[in-house]
């Protein structure tokens, strides 16, 4: 896949219309501070086009950026952020599960999780919402340059059982987990082929 144009095109808040596309989407959840930022950058080639912030919980709007007038990668709200507000949090769940329901050209969703920990009750409960949308999720599991080599394929493996073992749908979806790096862009080529084959 050969990136050649990027444009935050929408911005939809809590109270927002949704806009109809005919191109394909493609949505990214995850918890604050997972790396969704820096992911969505490393898929525009972007530096910092996607705002990547040290404050937890930035992200909340649904966010369409319009990828070489033929898809979009859709940034949806964090999650998960102990400090942000309760009415943030409540029009949070309404806005995601809106936007998983109602998208008509919605191709795939990627749930983002942090390789270093078990998926948390917010994850598991993501990972259900998609599911029950219809898709199943794509686990990027981020920040993966922060563990040696070695402990990677332990890592996925661990991901990979506490979904199966914690969600209510885990053990009826057949999993896919990439490991992704925003330092080294690993795991970049895996997500772009997974979007290309839903374009073909």
């Amino acid at each position: 896949m050969v990136i050649k144009t990027t444009n935050l095109e929408t911005v939809c808040g809590a109270t927002s219309k949704l806009p109809h596309h005919t191109w394909p989407e493609f949505a990214f959840a995850g918890k604050s501070n997972v790396g969704k930022s820096t992911l969505i950058n490393a898929l525009m080639n972007r530096k910092a086009y996607a705002r990547v912030s040290g404050k937890p919980g930035k992200t909340q709007t649904i966010n369409y950026y319009n990828i070489n007038d033929q898809f979009y990668l859709v940034d949806l709200p964090g999650y998960g952020f102990a400090r942000t507000g309760a009415a943030v949090k409540e029009q949070w769940g309404p806005m995601i599960e809106n936007y998983l329901q109602g998208s008509p050209t919605l191709k795939a969703v990627f749930l983002l999780v942090d390789i270093r920990h078990d998926p948390s009750d917010n994850d598991i409960l993501m990972f259900d919402w998609i599911v029950h949308a219809g898709f199943t999720p794509v686990i990027i599991a981020t920040k993966a340059d922060k563990l040696k080599r070695s402990q990677l394929a332990g890592a996925v493996k661990n991901v990979q059982t506490v979904l199966t073992a914690e969600s209510q749908y885990g053990r009826e979806v057949s999993l896919t987990v990439i490991p992704f790096s925003g330092l080294t862009k690993a795991g970049r080529e895996d997500i772009y082929a997974i979007l290309d084959a839903h374009m073909q």
